[in-house]
């Protein structure tokens, strides 16, 4: 689904304990796709060595760190610190969302509570965290895709051509390791956009999905763009409709393959 942007103010807090400090270039990149980070802090005992690596990131990307000590052995003091700060910015009223980056279950109330306050909730983690923190969250993105570079689609789709197209082939399934199988996925989103006739607008295909599974992202499946991966699907067909007369812009349909 694509992004669009927009000026919602962000508040980026990193568990620098549960998030990996090569990708914070990465991290931010994406993070600017849903909003200006107006507020970013990274929490942490940075006297331990283990943090080495972030004192670099933190400075370049305008970053600040918050010290953490800890009062015992674990990791809680970090967590608490962090859902403190959260707390008083959501009270404070100046950001129209929060990023919550870390792969701790211990994050999903804060996700939740911050929801019922009306703001958005974009977390970030590694594919093993919890799934009541992804589900809790209204997109939540695996840190793993931001390493890779999906592959553009060579189908160029004309706006002269509206006919019916499909690829051949579906997405191999190791494309799709440790993330949801894709196709019941998109059958049970189509069952719910898809007009009478079975067909259905991608942008609201891709509502559905992102409503229903908040880690689903194309570049989970090896694909940048949702319409290239749909395109590739051997059980869906698609179609590319002018926006209106006269317009360059088309419209692309999707809908499952008749029996």
């Amino acid at each position: 689904m694509a992004i669009k942007p927009n000026s919602d103010r962000l508040a980026v807090m990193i568990d620098a304990d549960n998030a990996q400090a090569t990708l914070v270039q990465e991290l931010m990149s994406e993070v600017s796709r849903y909003g200006t980070a107006t507020i970013k802090r990274a929490y942490g005992d940075w006297t331990t060595p283990n943090l080495a690596q972030w004192k670099g990131v933190l400075h370049s990307n305008a970053i600040q760190p918050v010290q953490q000590f800890r009062y015992t052995t674990g990791k809680n003091a970090t967590d608490s610190a962090l859902i403190i700060d959260a707390m008083d910015v959501l009270h404070s009223g100046v950001v129209d969302g929060f990023c919550l980056v870390s792969s701790d279950s211990d994050f999903t109330r804060l996700a939740t509570r911050i929801r019922e306050a009306g703001l958005a909730v974009y977390g970030f983690g590694e594919r093993h965290t919890p799934e009541p923190f992804v589900a809790a969250c209204d997109k939540f993105v695996y840190t793993e895709i931001l390493r890779q570079k999906p592959e553009e689609s060579k189908l160029k789709p004309s706006a002269n051509t509206p006919e019916t197209k499909a690829m051949p082939e579906e997405v191999k399934p190791e494309a799709v390791a440790g993330v949801p199988k894709l196709k019941p996925m998109v059958l049970k989103a189509l069952e719910v956009v898809a007009r009478d006739d079975g067909w259905a607008t991608l942008s609201s295909l891709g509502s559905q999905l992102g409503r229903t599974h908040p880690s689903f992202d194309s570049r989970n499946y090896g694909v940048a763009k949702l319409g290239d991966l749909m395109r590739k699907q051997n059980y869906l067909e698609t179609k590319d409709v002018p926006a209106g007369e006269n317009s360059q812009h088309v419209n692309l349909y999707v809908r499952r393959k008749p029996a």
